[in-house]
């Protein structure tokens, strides 16, 4: 199994069109041709996991963190950073990361969260825009079973948790062949052809779209397959930043906390003042996610778990959301969980093992 199947796989889970303008997400070091031997699977990529990849046999590191964010000038052991990918390149190893674009998918970062705390009811709490397409295309009403079945089976058609929607609109077509063409109907140079037809209409993920065409252009009965693509300014609520969801019942705060603090491993957890009525409607977000402070209020949270507040945005809460901050690290630490279920799943014969190198730079004095 080569470097390039692995990559397939998660980014059919999380595609790099998902993630941020800022990040780094993909391959970072390596080649996607290379044979894997083993993978080891881990939140961060530093020396220290590099060298257990070295003595575990693994070629492959997956990490949620990107071990490079932005370009390197040069590699001479200056940093962590470049000491970490001489060791890789000497070693022939691997290194790949799914980032934002992981953070970004419904069932990514914070759906594992939502679950660990047992949510209900989850929605995105800040669904992106602008990745969405609806395509148009028309085609012979006796045809146009076969190319909704392929345009849905290419990803066309989905709309949430329903699959294969479409909206189909009966007319009529015109065309004239010219010389030197091969039409389904009518002869090259012949009259204008009149043809009873199916406007077919369907929602395209953006990342999709390549795929979806040349699925349309193959299914297609035309030699010149028509069809309009317009981008969509539409909510996606399968993809955009954080989670919202319900608690099996509501909690008292301070019972809340001490749940969440079991449930997600953390030494302490710091918080605004504790309000006195329970909670139960629940936002969350992996890593960094003091910007959606105001989404999760305009969502009727009660709580707000993430983490990395600074000091003046607890202010911010004013009184009407309880900001519980767990500590990056611990936010994403099971992380690596969705990596090995994906993996699992695809080859379930392979060595996927996980690093036992905790990555995490913040220390507590208790």
């Amino acid at each position: 199994m080569r470097v390039s199947e692995i990559m397939h796989v998660l980014e059919a889970l999380a595609p790099l069109a998902y993630q941020e303008s800022y990040d780094n997400s993909g391959l970072q070091v390596g080649d996607p041709s290379d044979e894997v031997h083993s993978i080891l699977l881990t939140l961060d990529v530093t020396e220290a996991v590099v060298q257990e990849a070295i003595e575990r046999k693994c070629n492959l590191i997956v990490a949620h963190h990107p071990l490079i964010f932005s370009g390197l000038k040069r590699i001479t052991g200056a940093s962590y950073v470049e000491r970490t990918v001489r060791l890789a390149i000497r070693h022939g190893i691997n290194i790949y990361a799914a980032h934002t674009n992981l953070d970004n998918i419904h069932n990514g970062v914070n759906a594992m969260i939502a679950s660990k705390l047992e949510l209900h009811d989850t929605t995105i709490l800040a669904p992106k825009t602008g990745n969405l397409l609806k395509l148009y295309t028309y085609v012979p009403r006796d045809a146009a079973g076969n190319v909704r079945k392929a345009l849905f089976a290419a990803g066309a058609g989905a709309i949430g948790a329903y699959t294969e929607c479409s909206f189909n609109t009966a007319g009529t077509g015109t065309f004239r062949p010219g010389e030197g063409t091969h039409p389904a109907i009518g002869e090259p140079g012949g009259e204008c052809e009149e043809v009873e037809e199916t406007k077919i209409e369907v929602l395209v993920p953006q990342h999709l779209q390549h795929t979806v065409l040349k699925a349309l252009k193959h299914s297609h009965p035309y030699e010149e397959a028509a069809y309009e693509l317009i981008a969509l300014e539409n909510q996606n609520q399968e993809t955009g930043a954080g989670m919202t969801g319900l608690l099996p019942a509501p909690m008292e705060t301070r019972d809340f906390l001490a749940f969440l603090k079991e449930r997600m491993q953390t030494a302490c957890i710091r918080h605004t003042a504790l309000p006195e009525r329970p909670v139960q409607r629940i936002a969350v977000c992996g890593g960094s996610g003091s910007f959606l402070l105001q989404e999760a209020m305009r969502a009727g949270a009660d709580v707000l778990v993430t983490a990395d507040f600074k000091y003046h945005q607890f202010f911010d809460a004013d009184g009407r959301i309880l900001i519980a901050d767990i500590g990056h690290y611990e936010s994403e630490q099971f992380t690596v969980g969705i990596f090995e279920a994906v993996l699992k799943k695809n080859f379930p014969n392979f060595a996927i093992l996980l690093s036992t190198t905790s990555t995490n730079p913040v220390n507590y004095y208790c």
